[in-house]
């Protein structure tokens, strides 16, 4: 069974891959074509959302964390990193999440059960989710660069505002969780 899911998240990821490229591909070629706000936003959206999750669905099946070295997520400067979490405003976002999708009793314990090891079951699926949002927040800028040099500027605003939100917000708090967890474990 465990391999059926496998296969089936890397066919799914191998899809979003197909059809974000050619749905790029598409709109570099047939452009500049004039987009609406509407148009824009959902192209905006449907990029990232596909984007994203070409990186996610393998990491729901894979250990696709460990493709970086460990001493990428060591955090080397939190008071940093807690700068940017307060500027970015970054608890709002976490409060959202926590209003919409891990109030759920249930959400939250498939992270942490609030044992030891529940802790570092929940260090590594921080891991797991920031490289599952790091790997898009690139390619998703590098998409944003290209339709600049098409004119699609109404287009990369969207895409680059979501891009923030969707994808650099939970890279930041996955880093600051981990922090706390830190801060646990070394007492």
């Amino acid at each position: 069974m465990k391999i059926i899911k496998q296969a089936l998240f890397i066919l799914m990821a191998l899809f979003l891959l197909y059809f974000s490229f050619t749905t790029v591909r598409q709109i570099v070629v047939f452009g500049p074509e004039k987009l609406s706000l509407g148009e824009s936003f959902f192209l905006g959206f449907l990029i990232n959302l596909c984007v994203t999750g070409i990186f996610a669905f393998p990491g729901f099946v894979f250990p696709t964390s460990k493709l970086l070295p460990d001493n990428y997520y060591t955090i080397k400067n939190s008071s940093k990193l807690m700068r940017l979490y307060s500027i970015l405003g970054v608890k709002y976002f976490q409060k959202l999440l926590l209003l919409f999708f891990w109030g759920k009793k249930a959400n939250r314990k498939k992270f942490f059960d609030g044992t030891k090891n529940g802790l570092e079951r929940f260090s590594y699926q921080s891991k797991q989710s920031e490289f599952g949002h790091l790997g898009p927040l690139f390619v998703i800028l590098l998409v944003a660069i290209l339709m600049v040099f098409s004119s699609y500027y109404l287009l990369v605003f969207f895409i680059v505002v979501i891009n923030i939100i969707g994808n650099l917000y939970p890279v930041i708090l996955q880093r600051y969780h981990r922090i706390r967890i830190g801060k646990i474990l070394s007492t």
